[in-house]
């Protein structure tokens, strides 16, 4: 059973308080840096709780932290709360069939994430004060992951320097410990400038930053053939100049995603997307400017953390899940595409099964065919070690970023599955607050890999948090 210590059955007992907050945050779902509500529903919990506050961290208006205890080791729980746009989607059907039209929605179910988190966090607080055991908890309360790169910005500012330990988690298909690396990333805006002109009576003393563009999109495309094949590229665009198309367009703005596997091969990877623009501006006789906007670290993996984890996750067991959790589940399963399911479970090595949701603990050491992203999380994991709980929050194979995992962000299945997630948290918080030498040996491992590549900050020292990036 999973409620044998008293770190789980802590959890049970105050468990009610933050799937209520996850629903809160759900039905108010907030983009890149404009978390006020979210946020401010997470602090009031905080303070509720007995936390010390500290707010505006890295000068980010949504970044809240909590603390409680004294001396001892530093645990860090890392919670989330953004939406994503276009996402809006009513909860509990398995049809697409949005709140508003072009509504946000929990896409990426962070509305679960932080709340579990805090969930763990409070947990632990309630261990510590019971058993008067030398230590703190922290809640981070991190804005901005869905390319806003807030903690990043978090770890520049110095955040997480005393931190010896941290956890995290989020929703995903399977129940396992996150050992899938991630890209290191940066966006960056490319803003073309040119000169506007008739462009029928004199289209030649116009200067077109729209074609300068396109050119630039065409020569980023011949670039793909020629670089490695687990970086990504990826563009919006966010200014093409105005809707008259007998005007020569002066200005064009385009937004890029600039993936690879590391910070070097990352850093190669903008210098030539930069060289392209530049190119295009040269072709078109226009001027760019490169604006980067974010930039996150691939994840560095911590070996002590990781098997502990999963031992705590097997001993715990995955969630409970009952027959209404996989009726539910099955109709969302009727939307997926085949693709989708074999995805996953190729994810993870294994052949695809009929079963709607993950009753298995997935094995530490399965040969996985990884579905790779990033996030920044990769950036606290260079300076403090880390380690990620994944729990099955929907129906396996739902793809991420889409109106299905919205659907299914209030579920009761999802509920349980942040609770099992806060409860391998919590466990794993306690058994690093009474086993020092778990703690000694993640540091050992984190220093390891950062002795021949210490951490360098992605962001340049000159880009403060992008707070408009979701009005731009």
């Amino acid at each position: 059973m999973d409620n044998r210590s008293d770190v789980w059955r802590g959890v049970d007992t105050i468990k009610p308080r933050f799937i209520e907050l996850s629903d809160r945050v759900w039905a108010m779902p907030e983009v890149c840096y404009t978390e006020a509500r979210s946020s401010a529903e997470h602090l009031a919990e905080l303070r509720h709780q007995g936390f010390r506050i500290t707010e505006n961290l890295a000068d980010i208006p949504t970044a809240v932290m909590g603390e409680w205890g004294e001396g001892g080791p530093v645990i860090a729980f890392l919670g989330e709360y953004d939406a994503l746009p276009g996402l809006s989607q009513e909860a509990g059907v398995a049809e697409h069939r949005p709140v508003e039209t072009g509504g946000h929605g929990h896409g990426c179910g962070h509305n679960l994430l932080g709340s579990s988190a805090l969930l763990a966090a409070t947990a632990v607080k309630d261990w510590l004060a019971a058993n008067k055991v030398p230590g703190r908890v922290r809640y981070y309360g991190c804005p901005a992951e869905e390319g806003g790169a807030a903690k990043a910005f978090m770890v520049r500012c110095g955040a997480f320097e005393d931190a010896d330990i941290a956890i995290t988690w989020h929703p995903h298909s399977f129940w396992e410990v996150a050992v899938t690396p991630s890209l290191a990333n940066t966006r960056a805006d490319f803003i073309f400038t040119g000169r506007t002109s008739h462009a029928a009576a004199s289209p030649h003393l116009g200067r077109s930053a729209l074609d300068a563009v396109e050119l630039m999109n065409v020569g980023v495309n011949y670039m793909r053939e020629h670089m490695p094949s687990d970086a990504r590229v990826h563009y919006a665009l966010l200014d093409t100049g105005g809707i008259a198309p007998n005007v020569v367009q002066a200005h064009a703005r385009v937004r890029y995603s600039i993936r690879a596997r590391d910070l070097p091969g990352m850093n190669e990877l903008v210098e030539r997307v930069h060289k392209i623009a530049q190119g295009a501006a040269l072709m078109t006789e226009t001027k760019v400017e490169m604006k980067i906007i974010s930039a996150v670290s691939n994840i560095l993996p911590n070996t002590p953390l990781e098997q502990t984890l999963h031992r705590i996750m097997e001993d715990l067991g995955p969630p409970h899940f009952d027959d209404a959790d996989k009726e539910f589940a099955g109709k969302i399963r009727a939307t997926l595409t085949d693709k989708d399911i074999a995805s996953v479970y190729y994810a993870i090595g294994m052949e695809p099964t009929d079963r709607p949701l993950a009753d298995f603990l997935v094995p530490i050491d399965a040969k996985r065919n990884p579905l790779i992203g990033s996030t920044d999380v990769g950036d606290v994991s260079w300076v403090v070690p880390t380690v990620q709980v994944h729990a099955p929050t929907v129906a396996i194979g739902t793809p991420f970023h889409t109106w299905q995992v919205v659907a299914q962000g209030k579920t009761p299945a999802a509920h349980k599955a942040m609770v099992q997630a806060a409860k391998a948290m919590a466990g794993l918080g306690v058994k690093a607050l009474l086993e020092p030498e778990l703690i000694a040996a993640a540091k050992a491992d984190l220093k390891k890999r950062t002795t021949r590549t210490p951490y360098v900050s992605p962001l340049p020292a000159h880009v403060a948090p992008p707070l408009d990036m979701s009005v731009a």
